[in-house]
């Protein structure tokens, strides 16, 4: 494949701002694990070592955007193509090459760790608010050579999570199987809540013997302490406690009833009932499996929407672009809360309102090609409050690409209307130009886009 004139300027372009993470791509990012280091940031830390030039040879457009590596979440049963999986498909063309996906015992920086317990820390850019963690790591007899794919991969570890913000629980802690030793990769994703995507995050390690022990068998955790209600509406209640060693999880109970497991020394219960009393419970729960006493009961009771509304609700937090095209941002920021609820959330845009939306997310189109634009959020409550506006977010749209004469911008069809392509047909895809191999149909399939398969060179 060549690129084309556009794709070399891009290229340049990259190279000359590409020395570190600019607040915008903080800004517009998700996250990404921190320790031990992910392919990705791993990437991002060598582009200050080896020079920008050698690490965007080894590791691609990753070194810019080690937050982005997102994809569809439901793995192992959907996700990124097997082959696809370091790369998550190109990272939603946030990423838009396939150079993780590189193989080799030797391709990659590895980071020494020890079988038994490891602790896993992520770093969120974009807090979104969480279902869970899982991890899986490369099988005994795995071969680096080939593609990775869910048949070298076993489930070791999952985290449970209850919706709330990833930054209430940024480490985790993860038995590596001790019948492994030398280089692996381990899995690390992130599902995220309110999108239907996950992060997709592979780490290389250098397995050591000898690693921390589990507990012994018979000992059970401590019984949770300190369980502490706030921030009670008149439908929800977050409670909270104190971290017990040796816990994997917890199991919230609710009036004798199990409602919760989660990985954070926190719970956010909902759909509760106005005006009524509830009590709680909180059990931790050992690497080993051993269940502790049950905490001390406390008992919360949910506001009445019968009180004066003379509250504002808390202010939108981490407003951020999900995706930012030439005429287009995706904005989404983390939910505000109020007493009774909240209402709708008002959208401003370099000062005036663009948008009303129940949503924590709004998609604002038909914007200028290559221009700064400053969006603030406000939530409105049942009552009628408003809170105080969000932080502002500052954003530049991408400038228009010019595609060339007889040449067609790739994009996907749909299942009713799918997109022909014809062999032998030029078309224009991330700044570089394909020619068509094989006269196709695309449904809607990111998995046939130039670049990822042969039907285009």
């Amino acid at each position: 494949m060549k690129k084309n004139i556009l794709g070399l300027t891009m290229a340049t372009l990259a190279l000359s701002i590409g020395v570190g993470l600019t607040a915008a791509d903080e800004a517009m990012a998700h996250g990404y694990v921190e320790s031990p280091p992910a392919r990705g940031y791993q990437g991002s830390l060598d582009k200050n070592t080896m020079g920008w030039t050698q690490a965007y040879e080894m590791y691609g457009n990753v070194i810019t955007n080690p937050q982005s590596l997102e994809a569809p979440k439901g793995f192992p049963q959907a996700g990124p193509a097997d082959g696809r999986i370091a790369s998550a498909n190109g990272g939603l063309g946030q990423i838009s090459d396939f150079v993780l996906d590189n193989t080799g015992v030797n391709r990659w920086k590895k980071t020494d760790i020890k079988s038994g317990m490891n602790t896993f820390t992520w770093k969120y850019t974009a807090p979104h608010s969480t279902t869970k963690w899982h991890y899986y790591m490369t099988k005994q007899g795995w071969n680096p050579d080939q593609p990775l794919a869910r048949k070298d991969l076993e489930l070791i570890g999952t985290v449970a999570h209850d919706n709330s913000a990833a930054s209430n629980n940024l480490s985790h802690k993860i038995n590596v199987p001790t019948d492994r030793s030398g280089y692996n990769v381990i899995l690390a994703v992130w599902d995220v809540a309110d999108t239907p995507n996950a992060f997709y995050n592979v780490i290389d390690v250098n397995v050591k013997s000898n690693g921390e022990v589990l507990p012994p068998v018979e000992v059970a955790p401590e019984k949770p302490t300190n369980v502490k209600a706030s921030e009670v509406t008149t439908s929800s209640a977050k409670l909270t406690w104190n971290k017990v060693n040796d816990a994997k999880e917890y199991n919230v109970y609710r009036n004798n009833q199990k409602v919760g497991t989660v990985g954070a020394i926190q719970f956010n219960d909902s759909n509760l009932k106005e005006n009524t009393s509830y009590s709680y419970q909180v059990e931790a729960v050992g690497f080993n499996g051993k269940i502790s006493e049950k905490s001390n009961i406390v008992t919360v009771k949910t506001q009445s929407s019968e009180v004066e509304d003379n509250q504002k609700p808390t202010a939108p937090t981490s407003v951020h672009s999900m995706g930012t095209t030439d005429s287009s941002v995706d904005l989404m920021w983390g939910k505000s809360t109020h007493f009774l609820g909240v209402k709708h959330y008002e959208v401003y845009r370099d000062g005036k309102k663009v948008a009303t939306t129940e949503k924590t997310s709004f998609k604002d189109t038909a914007l200028k090609a290559n221009t700064k634009y400053t969006y603030t959020v406000k939530a409105i409550s049942l009552g009628g409050n408003a809170s105080d506006l969000s932080a502002p977010f500052v954003v530049t749209t991408k400038p228009k690409e010019e595609v060339p004469s007889g040449v067609r911008e790739w994009k996907l069809g749909t299942f009713s209307k799918p997109e022909l392509y014809t062999a032998g047909e030029k078309v224009q895809y991330k700044g570089k130009e394909y020619k068509v191999t094989i006269t196709h149909n695309n449904y809607g399939d990111i998995t046939w886009a130039p670049g990822a398969n042969s039907l285009f060179k």
